[in-house]
């Protein structure tokens, strides 16, 4: 539905680099990445805001790359929603309307309409000043849609929201996607992905490091950014070995430590070892097991955690653990203390680069 081949475009310093995306009609595609990496600027080039210096965008076949902004069918709502405060929640549903040349039933019709779809039917005749910030998202979402946009573009919708209202702008956006609207969203939050995506593409300075659906994404990112951003602390580059008979063992060297891990891949394969956070023990001795891999470290940190807390163990290399509050008070665990991590062979995951 939406393609974007090849868009590049400079502007001083920052330089967008050859971004090639594929947006299928119903996706709600989450378009991530830090703060300066060009997500907003790619929201632009696609509305036509900005003209690309390289590329062209495709909407529904049609090459839209040089279209006026009015003729593009797409709809684009900033973090800082942009309502006329002089006029009503109406007034300002119905302006973009007016343009289309409908008479005073036909507009009253879609307002109302739109006013539902968005919640906001108890506001119409109310000025935008007396609004929550939630209620003017609302708004400025019915007042996009009123011009019916083949694509819906936002960016950062819900930075400036606090928990309740992202809640319930959130619980809006899926519901406008399950009604079949199309959606690319902007955001630097990936737990924000996680909850309204189906979709995602990684941009890392003006250039995608990563496209695919969650599960590709988030289970197999390609690069140490991608992980780094998604939340993924152990990931290593790394070459693969024979461990022995099994055909399946392997080993792999971080930092001078050996490894083992389970893997189908031939030795030699280049690419990233994970050991997920949780997967990880802790202890005061080693322990005795032929699945475990042991190593001895020191605390370097331990981290308050949304579940518990995130201790740091270098063993010559840093290793992240997630621990709950009860083993970290049972442990008696401060920084500074030396201790003892495990995990199985099977946790090591390896991503073939």
């Amino acid at each position: 539905m939406l393609r974007i081949i090849n868009v590049s475009k400079k502007i001083k310093n920052f330089s967008l680099n050859n971004v090639s995306l594929n947006v299928d009609k119903g996706d709600y595609f989450i378009l991530s990445g830090i703060s300066g990496a060009g997500k907003t600027m790619l929201l632009e080039i696609i509305a036509g805001l900005v003209k690309p210096d390289h590329g062209e965008i495709f909407l529904h076949g049609r090459n839209i790359t040089r279209e006026q902004i009015r003729n593009r069918s797409i709809g684009l709502v900033y973090q800082n929603p942009t309502l006329f405060s002089h006029l009503t929640v109406y007034e300002n549903i119905a302006y973009p309307l007016k343009s289309k040349k409908l008479n005073k039933k036909e507009i009253d019709i879609l307002v109302k309409q739109l006013a539902s779809d968005t919640e906001i039917s108890h506001l119409l005749h109310r000025n935008i000043t007396n609004l929550s910030g939630g209620e003017v998202q609302r708004v400025t979402i019915a007042r996009t849609l009123a011009t019916k946009p083949g694509c819906l573009l936002l960016d950062e919708p819900l930075s400036f929201l606090d928990v309740q209202l992202k809640r319930g702008i959130s619980s809006l956006l899926r519901k406008l996607n399950q009604n079949g609207q199309t959606i690319v969203h902007v955001t630097h939050d990936y737990e924000e992905a996680i909850a309204m995506a189906n979709k995602i593409a990684i941009l890392e300075n003006g250039t995608i490091v990563q496209t695919g659906t969650l599960d590709e994404v988030f289970k197999n990112p390609r690069s140490e950014f991608a992980a780094n951003f998604i939340g993924i602390k152990n990931f290593y580059k790394v070459i693969l070995a024979d461990a022995g008979n099994d055909v399946l063992l392997k080993k792999i060297e971080i930092s001078g430590k050996e490894i083992r891990l389970l893997s189908a891949e031939t030795s030699g394969s280049q690419g990233y070892a994970i050991i997920p956070a949780d997967h990880i023990s802790i202890s005061h001795s080693p322990l005795e097991a032929t699945t475990l891999n042991n190593f001895r470290g020191t605390v370097r940190d331990i981290i308050p955690a949304k579940l518990g807390f995130e201790i740091i163990v270098n063993t010559g290399f840093d290793v992240f653990v997630n621990l709950s509050r009860q083993t970290l008070e049972e442990m008696h665990l401060e920084i500074g203390n030396e201790i003892w991590i495990h995990f199985d062979a099977a946790s090591v995951k390896f991503i073939k680069n």
